[in-house]
């Protein structure tokens, strides 16, 4: 705990400026910018389902999956919100050494921005794709990504991490989880899905990449057909996942307290066709940037 401290004293120091230049930076996709300081609010943790837990904050996501063996972290959150996550992971009872895996949805700051401090903390090996590893090295965005371009803070540099594939199951553990590259909103996107339980009732929990069309203020997604094809080929990967419990890197306040409100019962969290109903709705999405011209 004394570690985390000390890295919340550092942060709160650099919050402000940080958020403010974040807030700036979504400003210039043409998007409504969201509020990052409000996300960043810390949450109370709980557990989902079995051995699956919502250690994130109030609106960037981070979820624990456990095991006798080593625990596996999924996204990172903001530079600032590694001492909440670290917080509320040892709330739930867990020590933050038995973390022995860590992985995330996309490499921009707000969902790896926390890596570097947590494998301080954690000594954690950190997975990802090979379309993933620059940005984790340089902190910087290729000229790929959609939202190259747009200023930002530069995301925490890691010290080392190990490449997964499209499709791998990763065995961190007893734990086993399994990664697709579901490139569009970043080249290095993925999501990842595991089996959680309760008792013997078990559902396919997926962790989907964000998959918004967002981009720069100069980026025209009609003048990349690349990268529409690359969001088409995502969805009808994440449509086409065994899903029965969803959980996305930005949820609302509606879907925190829903999932809360099941209190881990398998039955109450059961979602039919929840990752068809994404996919359409980003997919929908997509189309209209594409229609206006951007």
């Amino acid at each position: 705990m004394s570690n985390s401290r000390q890295w919340a004293r550092r942060a709160a120091a650099s919050m402000a400026g940080m958020l403010a230049l974040a807030c700036c930076a979504l400003r210039a996709s043409g998007a409504a910018a969201p509020d990052l300081a409000a996300m960043n609010q810390p949450h109370k943790p709980f557990q989902i389902i079995g051995n699956t837990y919502y250690v994130g904050t109030a609106g960037i996501a981070s979820v624990l999956v456990t095991s006798e063996f080593g625990h596996v972290l999924v996204d990172a959150g903001l530079p600032e919100s590694a001492p909440l996550i670290a917080k509320n992971i040892e709330a739930l009872g867990f020590r933050l050494t038995d973390v022995k895996g860590i992985v995330f949805s996309h490499p921009h700051v707000d969902h790896v921005g926390g890596l570097a401090q947590l494998q301080k903390l954690t000594g954690a090996q950190i997975y990802s794709l090979r379309a993933a590893e620059e940005v984790l090295h340089t902190g910087k965005l290729p000229k790929d990504d959609p939202q190259h371009g747009v200023r930002s803070p530069a995301i925490p540099k890691i010290a080392r991490n190990w490449i997964v594939t499209d499709g791998q199951l990763l065995g961190i553990g007893s734990l086993r989880l399994r990664v697709f590259a579901t490139p569009g909103h970043t080249p290095g996107s993925a999501t990842w899905t595991w089996d959680a339980c309760e008792g013997s009732k078990c559902l396919p929990f997926v962790y989907a990449d964000s998959m918004s069309p967002v981009s720069a203020d100069k980026y025209r997604f009609k003048d990349h057909p690349e990268t529409v094809a690359a969001f088409e080929s995502s969805l009808k990967v994440i449509e086409s996942l065994p899903c029965e419990l969803l959980m996305t890197p930005h949820p609302d306040a509606a879907r925190l307290a829903k999932l809360e409100a099941a209190k881990g019962s398998a039955d109450a969290l059961k979602e039919e066709g929840a990752c068809r109903q994404f996919a359409q709705q980003r997919r929908e999405a997509l189309q209209q940037r594409i229609a206006e011209g951007r």
